[in-house]
């Protein structure tokens, strides 16, 4: 089974400072239909322009993935870290018993393009963790690159639950295949690009939710980045 959405079927808000598609029910948008995908929560297609940001903000029992496109992010938090997330590179937070933290554009002059995401954890009320890490351009050409796992995946972020995020580059032509296991979901997103999954078309913002697909193609039509996320089908 697979459920395309269209770029222009996402929710869409534009608050000035943040030029946001949330892809589930998030903020003041509610569907009751729309509030995860398996133990995916939230993904979030942001940009944030100069001077903009979230101010300190709590979460909790939440896994916390952050992948910056173009731009650079700045992140600080309550339990002493501090830095700057730059383009290619992958911030992971286990929010666990609780943590505050703040996201704001490092830069003066150039809007920041993120893609936050959210995964429920496997166990609740952990101590809260933080690390990020560079992915280059070549790592991820021509092939999906592991990026976020349950750490069973080497050179992978770690998060607490058995889901892998994988990123990839792919010129006009390219394919590359993924497996996946019974009780499974994943999910695709067309960052740029033009692709095929299975024979299904995505275009750039578009994105399919996958269910009972053993085997996935994925072909590029264009020159294309795109991201694809396999997770537990439970509900939490």
């Amino acid at each position: 089974m697979i459920k395309t959405i269209k770029s222009e079927e996402r929710h869409h808000a534009n608050f000035g400072w943040l030029d946001t598609h949330w892809h589930f029910s998030f903020g003041a948008y509610y569907d009751p239909s729309n509030e995860n995908w398996g133990a995916l929560r939230v993904f979030n297609d942001d940009i944030v322009e100069p001077g903009g940001g979230f101010d300190m903000h709590p979460h909790r029992d939440m896994e916390i993935v952050t992948y910056v496109l173009s731009g650079e992010l700045e992140h600080q938090d309550s339990t002493g870290n501090k830095g700057v997330i730059h383009p290619g590179e992958v911030q992971a937070m286990s929010a666990g018993s609780g943590l505050l933290h703040s996201e704001y554009n490092h830069s003066k002059k150039t809007p920041v393009r993120l893609m936050q995401i959210w995964i429920f954890p496997r166990t609740e009320g952990t101590t809260p963790r933080w690390e990020q890490h560079q992915f280059t351009p070549s790592e991820r050409k021509g092939k999906l690159l592991p990026i976020v796992s349950s750490g069973d995946l080497a050179g992978t972020l770690k998060i607490d639950q058995d889901a892998q995020i994988y990123v990839s580059a792919l010129a006009a032509g390219n394919e590359v295949k993924h497996q996946t296991q019974p009780h499974r979901k994943t999910y695709l997103f067309t960052i740029e690009g033009e692709v095929s999954v299975n024979g299904v078309k995505l275009k750039g913002g578009d994105q399919a939710r996958m269910a009972d697909e053993s085997e996935l193609t994925i072909k590029a039509a264009k020159d294309s980045e795109i991201i694809l996320l396999d997770v537990p089908e439970l509900k939490y």
